[in-house]
């Protein structure tokens, strides 16, 4: 079983055992004060420069990260304080396609958000899922001398799934982001959604 160390849990949520189902690790970050179910083939990636990272050995297209906001810029009291979950997820949209902009010349990245909702964990905090489907075009043509040839010969790339959660604790803004490939999504959809929804920011005592 995977576990971080470091701070605890407030109250009863330190004396609450959460078991993985079978097949999965349990990843609890007690500084940080998150955890999540994650297959047990699934590999940590110490370098990714993100807080955790898990990707899947057996398919390059699958991967998990978890982010959360620095404490001395962020006062998040629920998710909520974002807005509804349609305005969070068209703010997570925008960062995701900042995040993947590329310098390359034809290069194009779309996104759609698939869905947005609100529901309350078992611990009793209020969450936001959302899932969205991110595309990248190429074009066959990077060195035509106008744009509009370029993008008149771009062809799809590659088009992902992200599966997005968002919770608050601690005054911070707590992300998880877990990515697969869109054509083999629904393959795996019980299994990976699974995954997302079995994240949890919880309270830590400094």
């Amino acid at each position: 079983m995977l576990t971080h160390t470091g701070g605890g849990l407030q109250g009863s949520q330190a004396k609450a055992i959460v078991t993985p189902p079978p097949g999965f690790n349990l990843h609890q970050d007690k500084l940080d004060g998150y955890l999540f179910f994650v297959p047990d083939s699934w590999l940590p990636v110490t370098t990714s420069g993100n807080d955790i990272f898990y990707r899947n050995p057996r398919n390059v297209n699958e991967n998990l990260f978890v982010d959360v906001s620095s404490p001395s810029s962020s006062n998040y009291s629920t998710v909520e304080d974002l807005g509804p979950p349609e305005q969070a997820a068209k703010r997570t949209l925008e960062q995701y396609l900042e995040e993947l902009m590329s310098t390359r010349i034809g290069v194009r990245r779309t996104g759609e958000i698939l869905s947005a909702d609100k529901r309350v964990g078992p611990d009793g905090k209020e969450y936001y899922d959302i899932q969205m489907r991110v595309r990248s075009y190429a074009s066959r043509n990077q060195l035509a001398a106008y744009p509009g040839d370029r993008q008149a010969s771009q062809e799809l790339e590659w088009e992902r799934r992200y599966l997005t959660v968002l919770g608050a604790a601690n005054k911070r803004l707590y992300q998880f982001r877990l990515q697969t490939a869109d054509n083999t999504f629904e393959n795996a959809a019980d299994k990976l959604l699974s995954i997302a929804q079995s994240f949890r920011c919880k309270e830590v005592v400094t």
